[in-house]
């Protein structure tokens, strides 16, 4: 199965955490799955830029990007978290490729909105380079940041980046490897599927916000983009991959 496996930065801050995801992700590779991972660094960066005297501001929860963020962003996401995660990989069996979306126009992007600063939305994906890659046994593991035609850097919310690999590499599945036990319902309780005609109702109820409205706006134009099926899961449950793909109830699967 070709499939996309995005990783939260939460995740990926404990080494314990990041190595175990890291041997899941290699067993499946080893097990015949074609795989693109892509992750996230929110946690990473704002510490970072605490420590380095700059303010984090954000707008619809969204890090405003002045020119000093960019600079952290590429040290820290394209960086630090970057290589960290694919070090792990390479140390469970895995021949992983750290890259971001800059990188053979990987993700291309344009500007979302100008008073974010260099924040971008992508608008096409190079799925040809990740079939590249993994075609010669690679695994590639793409930090969610894009660029443009023109040279220009952006910073990109790393569930869209998720999104833009997944429709260019083709992928049957996104999973999104989260925090939370998967889409809670009004119960609060965690909803094993739902379609996206009820993920839009969830929203337009209120029932999911913040983060988790944004992991269903970005699961939806997955699935209208041809996406088979996106799975929200939590990160922390033991084998998740392994359980995910053998079909197991665990989070919540949205198909069309």
């Amino acid at each position: 199965m070709k499939l996309v496996v995005k990783m939260g930065g939460t995740l990926l801050d404990a080494d314990e955490s990041r190595r175990r995801l890291a041997r899941e992700v290699a067993a499946a590779v080893r097990a015949g799955h074609q795989i693109v991972v892509v992750h996230g660094g929110g946690r990473q960066m704002t510490r970072f830029l605490g420590q380095s005297g700059i303010e984090s501001r954000f707008i619809d929860g969204l890090r405003v990007t002045t020119p000093e963020v960019i600079d952290a962003v590429l040290k820290v996401l394209a960086g630090s978290v970057n290589k960290q995660l694919t070090a792990a990989m390479i140390e469970a069996g895995a021949q992983a490729v750290g890259l971001s979306g800059v990188d053979g126009c990987l993700v291309e992007a344009e500007l979302l909105r100008p008073e974010l600063g260099q924040v971008g939305r992508p608008v096409r994906s190079n799925g040809g380079l990740l079939d590249c890659l993994v075609g010669a046994g690679y695994l590639p593991v793409v930090a969610c940041v894009a660029g443009d035609r023109a040279g220009r850097i952006y910073n990109v919310n790393a569930d869209q980046m998720a999104v833009a690999c997944a429709g260019g590499f083709g992928a049957e599945c996104l999973i999104f490897l989260t925090d939370v036990d998967g889409v809670l319902g009004q119960d609060k309780q965690p909803l094993p599927s739902l379609s996206l005609t009820e993920s839009e109702d969830l929203i337009r109820r209120g029932l999911a916000t913040g983060g988790m409205q944004a992991k269903l706006n970005a699961a939806g134009a997955a699935l209208r983009g041809g996406i088979r099926q996106v799975v929200i899961a939590p990160g922390s449950a033991e084998n998740g991959i392994e359980r995910l793909l053998a079909g197991e109830a665990l989070g919540t699967r949205l198909t069309p």
